[in-house]
């Protein structure tokens, strides 16, 4: 099950963002031939400075470069059902810890590949892959309705993401349905305050209007509502601050609202945003160096999903800080954001130790590859959040569905309350 050859091209996200796509191809022993797999890289538009590194100093070309003359060489050989000794290769040719002289895209690509076809190579899903014969529990998807922030390039509300999650649905179909209804209705409450909407969405497919953060959530709490009575099924509501996007001059900026807020204003604001909505989820926020907040935060709301994105860019010594001080209940999971599945499995483990729920996350800027729910299922993760409306979403939120068919009564569903 050796690596035979390797490619790289250019391809784009689908915000229209040049990244990497990596093309593997690995001997099939048992069938006496080849396996021929691909995996391209994802691309955030607002990222966290403990981030690995995209691309190296000369941006994409200079990564396609670094994978012909470092890459390729040495992973040429391996055996794709070893994670452990492809992913370390990436590592030791590399050797940065942000992968500085290969790029985190050229990392992330170049593993997906090979464990896509490790599991090829074996017969098995991916998800079996990388969990075992026991991953069989199906993430909550979580989705954003109303966008704003990085996202919608500041033309919407300041907080970057209104989301919306099912609590407790009888299958992945029915999950993955409830989100899109929710999504569908908002818009009808939308044109009642903004009645000149002409539709728009964001990179996630998320509605775009001008509207304040308050009245999305008002819009968001309506939508679920409705839904919510007439599927049966509870909807929980949350948000992505993003705040280290809006943090300017120690003081949380939020330009669309002409308002400024200080560290205890941004606790006293979020906190009121929780009892008021009844929020389920709130990821980062706070920016990305300030556990103490968080853990205050947590400390006051340790029934829901207080969550850090940016504040531990799935990064294990960051995770590990961050459980010690009790600063969240959540950790958000990118793989790209550490360079290689091997990591971010690491990422995962170290967080579950310190009670932390995994919530597998895509990127802005995704790729049509439906990679990323075979890792939610693999990485025994309880929530994936991949968006609701847009190719490269569905993608995902309907190969998560598949699963689920495949695993048929052995499929169990996430809970999270």
């Amino acid at each position: 099950m050796q690596i035979e050859d390797v490619w790289i091209r250019k391809v784009f996200t689908g915000r229209g963002d040049i990244t990497v796509e990596v093309e593997l191809t690995a001997e099939d022993p048992a069938a006496g031939g080849y396996v021929v797999t691909r995996a391209a890289a994802p691309a955030g538009a607002s990222r966290g400075a403990h981030e690995v590194l995209y691309f190296p100093e000369g941006g994409v070309d200079a990564a396609l470069a670094a994978f012909e003359k470092l890459v390729a060489p040495e992973v040429v050989g391996l055996d794709v059902t070893e994670t452990y000794a492809v992913d370390g290769k990436l590592e030791e040719v590399d050797g940065t810890p942000r992968f500085e002289r290969i790029g985190g895209a050229v990392a992330i690509a170049t593993s997906f590949a090979a464990a896509e076809a490790g599991a090829a190579s074996l017969g098995v899903p991916l998800f079996t892959f990388l969990g075992g014969a026991y991953a069989r529990r199906l993430p909550l998807p979580l989705g954003n309705v109303i966008g704003g922030g990085k996202h919608s390039r500041g033309l919407g509300p300041d907080i970057q993401e209104f989301l919306v999650i099912p609590l407790n649905p009888p299958d992945a179909f029915t999950a993955v349905y409830v989100n899109a209804e929710v999504h569908k209705r908002a818009l009808k409450y939308i044109l009642k305050v903004d009645s000149s909407f002409t539709g728009g969405k964001n990179d996630e497919g998320a509605w775009t209007p001008r509207i304040s953060s308050i009245t999305a959530l008002k819009i968001l709490k309506e939508a679920a509502a409705e839904v919510e009575k007439e599927l049966g099924v509870e909807v929980g509501l949350g948000v992505d601050v993003a705040a280290s996007s809006l943090w300017n001059g120690g003081r949380y900026v939020y330009k669309n609202e002409g308002v400024e807020r200080g560290p205890r204003e941004q606790m006293e604001f979020i906190s009121k945003l929780v009892e008021e909505f009844d929020l389920i989820y709130v990821e980062d926020p706070f920016h990305e160096e300030d556990f103490q907040s968080f853990a205050e935060l947590t400390d006051k709301f340790r029934d829901r999903l207080i969550v850090g994105d940016d504040l531990f860019v799935t990064n294990p010594d960051r995770i590990k800080r961050g459980g010690e001080m009790k600063a969240a209940t959540g950790v958000i999971i990118k793989p790209d954001q550490i360079g290689t599945l091997m990591r971010a499995h690491q990422a995962v483990e170290t967080a579950k130790r310190f009670g932390m729920r995994a919530v597998v996350s895509h990127r802005s800027g995704d790729t049509e590859y439906r990679t990323l729910a075979h890792i939610a299922v693999g990485f025994g993760a309880d929530v994936i959040k991949t968006g609701i409306m847009g190719g490269e979403r569905t993608a995902k939120l309907n190969e998560l569905i598949r699963i689920g068919d495949y695993l048929g009564k052995w499929a169990a569903i996430a809970r999270i309350r």
